[in-house]
């Protein structure tokens, strides 16, 4: 069987690393990949978000099955265009997508079908923005309404802090389109946690817990990133909470989307924050998170080619009667080692070493996100930077605390010049 996965990041390394345990896998194709995924996978000079190129390479190839790692390819159609020619395709397509790719979209189907989440109001002038927020003061949360890398949210601790997030979003376009609408919500107080599951539309199985950490300084502080690091499974969401937030959130909102006529395939993400009040709905995203991906898949032990053509196919009923999805029940930490200046401006091409010093550890998985290999440089050092997020160091443990432990005893073998990581990730969960 041959498996095309689009994307270029540490989910998709990470997605690649386990497809290639799969024994239904005999070839693995990533556009367009990164260099540590060109270790497991043959990388294309294809676009992620080039539709009729990777349409047109998986039909001239034989593709048996295509996973789309990204958001932004989803919000495009992909998975259309894919199922127009009756090709296998693992992801929702651009209608059930629009529940990341718009957060004004998914905000009135959570009001509509009494989903938990932040009171929230929508606008789509910067005047009448900030008008509402001299009216309703700070704290409060301001997002962009489309998609934006992961940074279109401001938590803003000041009025002028929040006036400043909505120029920014609407007057400057920092992000583009994506902030013609912005919507202004209360600042929920409480733990994150991050809810995956699988569904076929008919049936959901769900992966083990986990949290992201999104600031890119310790103890939660600084500006948004796309993820620092994640820790799983989350102590934070017990069994007795869990089932809560399937019947809540989970539930209500694919039978929102039934209700409107929409079929959801694929990875079904929701972002909870743990309030006083009980869960509640920060965002839902439409594909695998990332790092959140990085430290799920290493612990799982099923198929996941298996499981992912079930979903495509519509049989994931299957899957569940035979005991759904195993998992390992160690603890999985992953710290994300990213460039200086990141989530800002940063530099390229910064030579990485001690990769091959942490290969040799056990229970240790470095996933490649912003890396490109040199394949002129014969040397042993031949992998640079090439992203902002660069690296995503993966421990297993018996314990939280152990693999916090494992992972950075990897972490401080590796060396680029500006190198910056949390040294907290998985603290909370102690």
């Amino acid at each position: 069987m041959r498996i095309l996965v689009v994307g270029s990041g540490g989910r998709e390394h990470a997605l690649v690393w386990k497809i290639a345990q799969s024994r239904l896998v005999d070839k693995i194709f990533c556009a367009p990949g990164n260099g540590g995924i060109a270790q497991q996978a043959e990388c294309l000079d294809i676009k992620a978000d080039d539709i009729p190129a990777l349409v047109e390479f998986a039909r001239r190839e034989k593709i048996a099955l295509t996973v789309i790692g990204p958001e932004a390819p989803l919000a495009a159609g992909i998975v259309d265009a894919f199922q127009a020619y009756s090709m296998p395709v693992f992801g929702p397509d651009r209608r059930a997508a629009q529940l990341e790719a718009s957060k004004v979209f998914a905000k009135e189907l959570m009001r509509t079908y009494n989903v938990p989440t932040a009171a929230f109001e929508i606008f789509d002038t910067a005047a009448a923005a900030a008008r509402y927020i001299e009216k309703r003061g700070a704290p409060c949360v301001v997002k962009a309404d489309g998609l934006a890398a992961g940074k279109g949210v401001v938590v803003a601790q000041t009025v002028d802090e929040a006036r400043q997030a909505v120029a920014a979003m609407m007057q400057e376009k920092v992000f583009g389109e994506a902030g013609n609408r912005v919507i202004i919500e209360e600042c929920l107080q409480g733990q994150e946690a991050s809810i995956l599951v699988m569904t076929d539309s008919v049936e959901v199985i769900p992966l083990v817990s986990s949290q992201d950490h999104k600031r890119i300084f310790d103890d939660d502080r600084g500006p948004n990133t796309g993820g620092m690091g994640a820790y799983s499974p989350a102590p934070i969401v017990t069994p007795a909470l869990f089932d809560e937030i399937m019947e809540t959130i989970v539930y209500r909102i694919l039978d929102g989307l039934a209700r409107e006529g929409i079929t959801y395939r694929g990875i079904l993400y929701a972002g909870i924050m743990i309030t006083g009040d009980g869960p509640k709905t920060l965002e839902f995203n439409v594909r695998f998170g990332d790092p959140e991906t990085e430290a799920i898949i290493p612990r799982m032990k099923s198929d996941l080619v298996e499981a992912m053509l079930a979903v495509s196919e519509g049989t994931l009923r299957k899957v569940a009667r035979s005991g759904g999805l195993k998992w390992d029940p160690r603890a999985c930490v992953c710290v994300v080692c990213a460039s200086g200046g990141y989530p800002g401006e940063y530099e390229k091409g910064k030579v990485i070493t001690g990769l091959d010093q942490v290969a040799g550890m056990q229970d240790i998985m470095v996933f490649h996100s912003g890396t490109a290999r040199i394949p002129s440089d014969p040397s042993a050092q031949n992998i640079v930077t090439a992203g902002g997020r660069v690296l995503g160091v993966t421990g297993l443990g018996n314990t939280i605390r152990e693999a916090i432990r494992t992972t950075y005893a990897a972490v401080d073998k590796i060396h680029f010049d500006g190198m910056q990581a949390r040294r907290d990730i998985g603290k909370k969960a102690l």
